[in-house]
């Protein structure tokens, strides 16, 4: 036997080792305090990006620019990012009591602000999932930018082709361009990004915003020319890290904030003491489930409720909703707005002010009366927040005397994830939880079950699921490699083992909680990472995430009041 074979690594180690090292250069320019993206500091990042090629930046490797992946970053990041050659990540430094506005991306909840025409601040109050999160999306943009910079540069002069100076006249002009004026600009864009007209012309619109209707030129322009300063005059845009930031992080400083206010809340409402169900969900699908059916007068109708629900999801249907809202409030809901700066709200119910014939979901009028269990619902947490968060909340409540545990009946989460079996709307419900580039695993007995879930036109699969450190970061490669080998896994999420190991840790080692508190856990699909045109990049869920959304939900409510 030549020993040839075991030396040539697959794809799948190779992406494997490059995320480890993303990870661990991240952390080392983090404690760094600064660093150059495209400068000799920024460079590991880049060369381990580019090896790993994610999916959701389609053709990053390529010399052809990437739309739909830079569309998908440009949606999570502030507006106006693209003109700043410094970015300062902070803690929550009081910069809301100030006269900066704050700009809050389309797709992700933080606080960004522009303090002058170079800086943008961007707040992390989520832990360290947040900066990983915006490392990886602003060294795609900045790979992105220099393709256009070195596409558009004739000499080291700064000379520039005839395309760049069109595009560069198209969006300094002050005028509102016109369909022919659009055409011509996005012509001379097509040139330089190494695109047709067609493809820039289909997702023109999706850049676009009420406020900068052209947004698409715009971005291409900011990139290309801080790209042609950094190669010709060395201009570097540079990434800070605040001190206070820095010496922040890691310390659970919001999250310990975020869950004292929650006990208080249920000690004031007299619920501490109550059995209580913990749901991470959205801040719509408990409430709607329980009241829409009494607040919209749904008893007699014929309508699907689904298709009710799909209704609710609809911008124009406020009213509706304002509806549901007042009567939840009525009937035993208290909502807690989150000030805490963790960016995620929370609403109580307490069953026992229920009347079990009006509510959407069957449920055993012995347990509304006797037990009257309090149901905690927490709106998402971001990648390693979810363990500061419910390690926070399961830590006995301290009363003036003395201090009381909680009686924590259930934690059940419900989130989004990808899959790698079945399609975009499907379901899958983990039987164990695996941390991604460690062999860390936590099994654990779901009390959610596929049968509960089945026969409803909806697939369902059931398996181990990997938490990654970063929905970017993946390849096809390595989700093959776990989808094929004996991990068997059949979806991707952020949260999973950061909620098991909380919940763990407090049940099993510290105490703070019963040993037999029971987990629940179910994912809707939002993509299927394996299959081209079907990642995150390729655009929301839509109407078909409902439908799953509110199956999961309901089961969950029925197990916790029955």
């Amino acid at each position: 036997m030549s020993g040839k074979n075991h030396h040539t690594r697959t794809r799948a180690q190779e992406s494997s080792n490059a995320i480890e090292r993303l990870y661990i250069t991240m952390r080392h320019l983090f404690n760094r305090g600064f660093y150059k993206p495209m400068g000799i500091s920024g460079e590991t990042l880049r060369e381990a990006l580019l090896l790993l090629r994610p999916e959701i930046y389609g053709s990053v490797g390529e010399e052809k620019a990437e739309l739909e992946g830079l569309l998908y970053v440009i949606d999570r990041l502030p507006q106006g990012i693209e003109e700043c050659t410094f970015i300062n990540l902070t803690s929550d430094e009081g910069y809301s009591n100030s006269h900066f506005e704050s700009i809050v991306p389309k797709k992700r909840r933080r606080n960004c602000y522009r303090i002058d025409d170079e800086q943008m601040n961007i707040e992390i109050t989520r832990g360290r999932s947040e900066i990983y999160d915006i490392l990886t999306h602003l060294t795609f943009i900045f790979i992105e930018s220099h393709k256009i910079g070195r596409r558009v540069l004739i000499d080291e002069d700064g000379a520039t082709t005839r395309d760049w100076m069109k595009l560069e006249a198209a969006v300094l002009s002050k005028k509102k361009l016109s369909r022919e004026q659009r055409e011509v600009a996005i012509t001379h864009a097509a040139n330089i990004l190494g695109r047709t007209f067609n493809e820039i012309n289909t997702i023109y619109s999706a850049y676009a915003m009420p406020s900068q209707p052209e947004r698409f030129l715009h971005i291409v322009y900011w990139l290309g020319k801080l790209a042609i300063e950094e190669l010709t005059n060395n201009d570097k845009r540079t990434i800070t890290f605040s001190p206070v930031l820095r010496e922040r992080i890691g310390h659970h400083i919001h999250g310990e904030i975020w869950a004292d206010t929650i006990k208080e809340t249920l000690f004031k409402a007299g619920l501490l003491n109550r059995p209580i169900h913990i749901i991470s969900a959205n801040m719509h699908s408990v409430m709607n489930t329980f009241f829409a059916k009494e607040a919209l007068k749904l008893q007699n109708s014929k309508k699907d409720i689904f298709e009710v629900y799909e209704s609710l999801s609809q911008p124009e249907n406020e009213t509706s909703r304002h509806k549901i809202s007042k009567e939840a409030l009525q009937n035993g809901m208290i909502y807690i707005k989150d000030t805490s700066g963790a960016n995620i709200d929370v609403q109580l119910f307490d069953t026992a002010k229920f009347d079990a014939s009006k509510l959407g979901v069957k449920a055993s009028e012995t347990i509304l009366k006797e037990e009257q269990p309090a149901i905690l619902v927490m709106d998402y947490a971001f990648g390693e927040q979810a363990y500061e968060t419910i390690d926070e909340l399961l830590k006995p409540y301290k009363a003036k005397e003395s201090e009381i545990h909680l009686n924590v009946d259930s934690v059940s989460i419900m989130g989004k994830a990808g899959i790698l079996e079945g399609g975009k709307g499907d379901i899958m419900i983990p039987s164990a939880h695996i941390f991604e580039g460690t062999a860390d695993n936590y099994p654990f007995k779901n009390e959610l079950k596929k049968e509960d879930l089945e026969g409803q036109g909806i697939s369902v699969y059931e398996g181990s699921m990997i938490t990654v450190l970063g929905t970017s970061l993946q390849n096809k490669d390595i989700l093959k490699f776990f989808y094929n080998s004996t991990w068997r896994v059949i979806g991707l999420e952020m949260e999973g083992a950061h909620y098991q190991k909380a919940i763990q840790a407090a049940s099993k080692v510290r105490g703070s909680i019963s040993e037999n508190v029971k987990v629940r856990y179910a994912y809707y699909a939002s993509d299927n990472p394996l299959e081209t045109g079907a990642t995150l990049a390729s655009g929301g869920l839509g109407a078909s995430g409902v439908k799953p959304t509110y199956l999961i939900t309901k089961t969950i409510l029925e197990q916790i009041l029955n």
